[in-house]
């Protein structure tokens, strides 16, 4: 497809002209968010405006000031559970959200606590999710404060108190493992929240209320549900009439589907709709989803809804049939593209699949497609449709097979940004492989990930599995017109914040993190300051009394949980500001982890072979693979308790944490598992202790 050079974004003009702009005070109101990229002093709506280009017009903070940039101030979060948020910043104070779903009010200028609000969530209520009890943030509308929580309730907050003014149920008895980590969308008195769950057995949806009341207006499912069942949803024709006939069997509606919603929502003020990103189905394999077969819409698509009814307006799906957690919740940025001689809206979109996206946001029909990656194994290209063209064996049902990117994408839920001058959008991309190969049978297991598709045997004798390529990371600035990268920054990291200074701002590291600016125009490194922790959300930046900040919170959390083993313990998580001339001083990087509490047990292959397999189906995806966790949550081969037979049961099988979110697991492990899962650990660190020692 052709395309000719970019025209300037509709908002280009309103940001460079009011990045000197005095604040205007008052409440958040629809004139205010639509005018948000003229406003850079706050930070009123995620992604910094509703086009989401994470981009701020302030340049207090440029090259040539950047080396007096310091620690302003440093807020201590109660946990060290992982930290996800995106600060919204609204005439000095700053709305932030932790684990557990709590709510903070800090002044934005010194860090100073405001309120509080713990919305005090259900401890079990941790064990539904994938990736820690993160919370992405809140949004703030006509005097409230809306939180989303992980037990599936939407809270509207008193934005100067922080007091409940209304709380609803979003999930209302539905069975299935849901939860809400995402940060709500308001526009228009309408409040809009998706769910997650869809590695647990979850069904996906996003439903709006009533600002005011916290009334149900609508419902939309991403997926079907029983046939012959309706939902009295907005989506119940469009899902019988085009999503059904795409999906086979009973096995998806019994096991959820999936599809979730759980991050990107977008909503257009020109043309009054939302755009909607789902996930990854449920289970992953499609194989015993839907009888191997359909593109079972709408796993993994963008859909455009109105944004009054939630009727059906398009879709277009990324990844058909989806088999490899290739979701499609990565954030949207909107713009607008000059195309062959006439400008066009386009949404844009770098999903974990790999591939940059440019979709014309008025059809929902593909622009253009660009690899992102150099080497991405799952499809030789997208063609003329806008489908991709799949390689052979890519569904893994007879043989392994390599995927390129892994389960966690080469672009995950981190934001991306779009500096309106260079024209270009900042990728976090991570290059990494996985091999896929399916089991012979597959069930639902209880509070485990359904993640199917990577077989737990041990391979035929005989059998030669793929290579595994050395991951790289790396953040590259893409030209969305052409396809290519115009320059590309080794080492990578997280979500990232463009500003009108000239500056690429990027969180990065697992355990200790930093902070690191690249020059806008060729990805120079400027400067880098050491944090204590990782930072995973995109920083933001704002200015109180004249002077500029770049903030953000810190604290593991999401995939690293799985993929980014720490030898460094947990530090409690932090919203981090900066500004020229701080004066605040960061804690010291985290200290030693505690030493190994091996046994001196000789334990049975066939048992330590046995405790894997349960540690890897039940506790992996909390406590790291091949128990090597980020420390956000305990190594358990370090645990005070791994030596004693009898409190590893009273927790494991009797729940006595239950209240921290670690639950009674004793509906699907039995009391052997759960001993054999303590040989595991207790085998793997005599092996690692007697490592340290040589």
């Amino acid at each position: 497809m052709r395309s000719a050079p970019m025209a300037m974004l509709c908002a280009a003009a309103l940001l460079l002209a009011g990045a000197g702009a005095a604040p205007r005070m008052g409440a958040v109101d629809d004139q205010r968010m639509r005018d948000a990229a003229a406003d850079p002093a706050n930070w009123v709506v995620n992604g910094g405006d509703f086009a989401g280009r994470h981009f701020s017009g302030l340049a207090q903070i440029n090259e040539q000031t950047l080396p007096r940039l310091k620690p302003a101030w440093v807020f201590d979060l109660d946990t060290t559970r992982g930290q996800e948020s995106e600060p919204i910043v609204v005439d000095g104070t700053m709305y932030v959200t932790s684990a557990w779903s709590k709510v903070f009010a800090l002044d934005a200028a010194t860090g100073r606590l405001k309120w509080e609000y713990d919305p005090k969530v259900w401890g079990p209520a941790g064990a539904r999710t994938c990736c820690d009890v993160v919370n992405r943030g809140a949004a703030v509308y006509k005097g409230r404060v809306y939180v989303g929580t992980i037990d599936g309730r939407l809270i509207a907050l008193d934005a100067a108190t922080g007091k409940p003014a209304w709380t609803v149920d979003t999930i209302g008895g539905l069975k299935g493992a849901y939860t809400i980590t995402g940060a709500p969308r308001v526009f228009n008195n309408i409040v809009v929240i998706g769910n997650g769950g869809a590695d647990l057995g979850a069904r996906g949806f996003v439903t709006a209320y009533d600002t005011e009341t916290g009334r149900q207006l609508w419902r939309f499912y991403t997926v079907p549900g029983q046939p012959g069942k309706r939902d009295g949803a907005a989506s119940d024709d469009v899902l019988e009439k085009i999503a059904r006939p795409t999906w086979f069997g009973d096995r998806y509606w019994r096991s959820g589907g999936g599809g979730t919603a759980w991050n990107a929502i977008a909503y257009d003020p020109e043309l009054d709709r939302l755009y909607i990103g789902t996930g990854n189905g449920s289970p992953w394999n499609r194989l015993f989803r839907s009888e191997g077969k359909g593109d079972n819409l709408f796993l993994c698509s963008v859909i455009a809804l109105d944004a009054r009814t939630g009727h059906y307006l398009w879709h277009y799906q990324e990844n058909p049939g989806d088999s490899w957690d290739y979701n499609a919740v990565q954030p949207f940025i909107q713009a607008d593209l000059t195309i062959d001689g006439r400008v066009r809206k386009v949404l844009l979109h770098a999903p974990k699949n790999g591939y940059f996206y440019v979709i014309d946001r008025e059809t929902g029909k593909l622009v253009s497609a660009g690899p992102l990656m150099k080497s991405i194994t799952w499809t030789t290209g997208i063609d003329a449709s806008g489908r991709p063209k799949e390689a052979p064996g890519v569904f893994y049902e007879k043989a392994p097979f390599m995927m390129l990117p892994n389960p966690a994408g080469a672009h995950n839920w981190y934001p991306m940004a779009l500096d309106p001058k260079t024209k270009l959008v900042f990728v976090p991309v991570r290059e990494a492989g996985a091999i896929f190969r399916s089991p012979k049978s597959f069930e639902m297991a209880g509070e485990g990930m359904v993640n199917d598709a990577l077989d737990r045997d041990a391979p035929a004798p005989g059998t030669t599995l793929p290579v595994v390529p050395a991951p790289q990371t790396y953040l590259l600035a893409w030209d969305p017109l052409t396809q290519k990268a115009r320059w590309r920054a080794e080492g990578g990291g997280y979500g990232v914040l463009a500003t009108a200074g000239g500056l690429v701002f990027q969180g990065r590291g697992a355990g200790t993190g930093e902070l690191l600016a690249y020059r806008a125009i060729d990805g120079q490194l400027l400067w880098r300051h050491r944090l204590p922790n990782a930072v995973l959300p995109g920083p933001i930046s704002y200015s109180v009394n004249g002077e500029q900040y770049v903030a953000m919170a810190s604290g593991d959390g999401a995939m690293s949980i799985l993929f980014s083993p720490s030898e460094t313990a947990s530090q409690p998580g932090r919203i981090v500001a900066f500004k020229l001339d701080g004066k605040a001083t960061l804690p010291p990087d985290p200290g030693p982890l505690p030493p190994f509490n091996a046994s001196t047990i000789a334990w049975p292959a066939a048992t330590v072979a046995q405790g894997r397999a349960g540690y890897e189906l039940y506790c992996q995806r909390c406590h790291g693979m091949l128990a090597r966790p980020s420390n956000v949550l305990p190594d358990l081969r370090r645990s005070a308790v791994l030596a004693d037979k009898d409190a590893w049961q009273s927790i494991v099988i009797g729940g006595a944490l239950a209240d921290r979110g670690m639950i009674s697991w004793k509906h699907v492990v039995s009391p052997a598992l759960a001993e054999a899962i303590r040989a595991y650990l207790d085998d793997d660190a005599q092996k690692a202790k007697a490592a340290d020692a040589s």
